[in-house]
This record gives C-alpha cells, structure tokens and sequence, in this order.
C-alpha cells in the first residue's frame, strides 16, 4: 500500500491523558543523562520557582509519540511501521512540564511529500495540559494551557528501498 497523500491536513484528536508523575521524571531523566537537580529534588524545582520537579525539554516526545501513534494506526493512511525511519524531531516550548501535569497531544499532519516510492511525512503535536478538575476528555480551550510543540519528520521507504 502506498502512503495516502489526502493524509496532509488531517488532524487527530486528543485522546489519551498522561500523567506526569515524579517517578517518571526522574527514570527520564535518568535515561538522558539529564543531572540538574530540578528533575530530581522537588526542593530544587521549587528554589527555581516551580512548583514540583521539572521534566527535561526531551520528555515531551512521550506525549508526542503517544500522538504519533494514531496516524501509524491508521489503516487508511498507508503506513507500514516496518519501513519508518525517523528523519527529524523538534520541540517548541510554552512553559516547563511539571510533575502532576495531566497532558493531552493533538496531532496535525502537516506535510506529505512523495521520494521515490515513498514519502516525507511531517506531522505536528500541539501538548496541553488540562486544567485543574478537566475531566480526561476535556477538549475546550479553556480547559487546556499550551505546553509544547512537537514537529516530527518521519520517511516511509518504499517497497525495494
């Protein structure tokens, strides 16, 4: 099957909430090798003016694949997961992710660009954080406050690349 060029201009809801917890922070940070005390004392965090642990700038492509995942799922759009190579990932920062945020991604596809037999896919993921007592499938706008841009390019080879 090849990749689906009306994919551009499609969007994705928000679906899943992630929970942002210390603990998760802290593994993350561990796994990147980020050493600032802010993602591991909450005392350090809160020195800088936060109110708990603060994740490192990377964290948001948990929340980001999670997003991701629904175009790879998606049947109609052609993706053989098996023949993605991940050619570009890039973050806009809003405000901080912060231990007990409950974060939301929706995703965009930007762009799709036959190579080949294949395609250049961009996508976007706008990462919000629902506000306090929004419930998991709160969707307005103002139950949500902006945290992270997401822009990921990723190439789907063609059959025999």
């Amino acid at each position: 099957m090849t990749i689906n060029p009306d994919l551009q201009g499609r969007s994705y809801p928000a679906k899943e909430v992630y929970d942002v917890g210390r603990e998760k922070i802290r593994e993350f940070a561990r796994a990147v090798k980020a050493t600032h005390p802010a993602h591991f004392e909450v005392d350090a965090a809160r020195a800088l003016g936060h109110s708990d642990l603060v994740a490192p700038p990377t964290f948001a492509i948990i929340v980001a694949q999670r997003a991701d995942a629904q175009l790879i799922e998606d049947p109609d759009a052609g993706i053989d997961f098996s023949r993605v190579v991940h050619a570009d990932q890039r973050f806009i920062h809003h405000r901080p992710i912060i231990a007990g945020d409950r974060l939301v991604a929706e995703l965009h596809v930007d762009g799709v660009r036959a190579m080949g037999g294949g395609a250049m896919i961009t996508t976007r993921s706008e990462i919000f954080a629902l506000a306090a007592g929004a419930t998991d499938g709160e969707a307005r706008d103002e139950a949500r406050e902006a945290v992270a841009t997401a822009t990921s390019s990723i190439l789907v080879r063609g059959e025999g690349q």
